[in-house]
């Protein structure tokens, strides 16, 4: 039996706006961590691709006109394995910290969409999909964890 190959990925968005400069000293416990995390998440099962500088991350990418505001951008093979390694990996001992770090956010701050396999999502398209969802909710465009939708149709 052949194995059967994804025509979908699935791409997700986070954003945080910090509480301090990411070289204040309140921040270490996120920054001090940032290098093991991403390297947690290359090696994860499913993960395909994630935005980041010639530094290994993301924190000097500007998306939003505020300069305190993180990004997060990455493509995984499904929701399942992007949802383990959020939530059943070390990454949820930062996820236990965020407040520390982050301030609570006032409007979406994840979006999820599913993407071509092979094609590696944009900071704009990804901010558009954040948009959309805080503007009309969960769509097949753009949607949580919680509401989820199915893969488009193979074509």
């Amino acid at each position: 039996m052949c194995p059967v190959t994804p025509t979908h990925h699935i791409a997700q968005l986070n954003i945080g706006r910090t509480r301090a400069a990411l070289d204040h000293p309140s921040m270490i416990g996120f920054t001090g961590r940032l290098d093991e995390i991403n390297e947690l998440a290359d090696a994860a099962d499913g993960f395909v691709w994630r935005l980041q500088t010639d530094d290994g991350n993301a924190t000097a990418i500007r998306v939003f006109d505020d300069p305190m505001l993180l990004v997060n951008l990455s493509v995984w093979e499904s929701i399942e394995t992007l949802h383990a390694f959020t939530y059943r990996s070390e990454h949820r001992d930062l996820l236990r910290g965020r407040t520390d770090w982050f301030h609570r956010s006032v409007g979406a701050h994840q979006v999820l969409w599913w993407v071509p396999a092979g094609h590696l999502p944009d900071a704009g398209e990804a901010r558009l999909r954040l948009e959309h969802l805080d503007t009309h909710g969960p769509t097949a465009h753009a949607f949580t964890f919680t509401h989820r939708f199915d893969p488009p149709p193979a074509s």
